[in-house]
């Protein structure tokens, strides 16, 4: 199937897309984002398991499992924020939206993608301050002793570009 989000015979969207969304999952920032993202998902498996395993089978726990989770979990989150941008799979409340005509529904997504790109852009600047501070400050983790600054910086970056990817997103006609 081609990338251009029609099944095979012209009509429609592609079965494994929603309707109404830009199929870009062949893009190289998509497939290395969402590498990246399963990447981290094998991680936080893999130390569940170590954690279970030794804590109920060998009684010795894995000490920073629960540091480890969280600074993989916040790294997924961020890391899959511009992927949810872009599938525009971000929750949305639209019980009237349907009773609008077709233009202004149009408009309202477009207000409602710049008001996002906007906080979005705020974030990403608010994490930059906060990486840096942690930078010169040289935050670490408590447990682990993992700098903290770089992940601040994944989070600004996620944002910035979830950011530019609410302004250009394109809605199918």
């Amino acid at each position: 199937m081609s990338g251009s989000g029609r099944s095979p015979d012209g009509e429609g969207a592609a079965p494994d897309m929603i309707p109404g969304r830009v199929p870009h999952r062949d893009a190289g920032w998509y497939r290395a984002l969402a590498t990246i993202a399963a990447v981290l998902i094998v991680l936080l498996i893999a130390v569940t398991c170590v954690d279970v395993i030794g804590r109920y089978a060998m009684n010795r726990p894995f000490g920073a499992a629960y540091e480890l989770t969280q600074i993989l979990l916040a790294a997924l989150v961020f890391i899959a924020l511009p992927l949810t941008s872009a599938d525009g799979g971000h929750v949305e409340v639209d019980l009237a939206l349907h009773l609008f005509p077709r233009p202004l529904q149009r408009l309202l997504g477009r207000i409602a993608g710049a008001v996002s790109a906007v906080v979005l852009g705020y974030f990403g600047w608010r994490l930059v301050l906060i990486g840096m501070t942690q930078l010169e400050e040289g935050t670490r983790s408590a447990s682990l002793a993992v700098p903290m600054a770089p992940l601040a910086f994944i989070a600004a970056a996620a944002c910035l570009v979830s950011a530019v990817i609410m302004i250009a997103r394109r809605e199918e006609k």
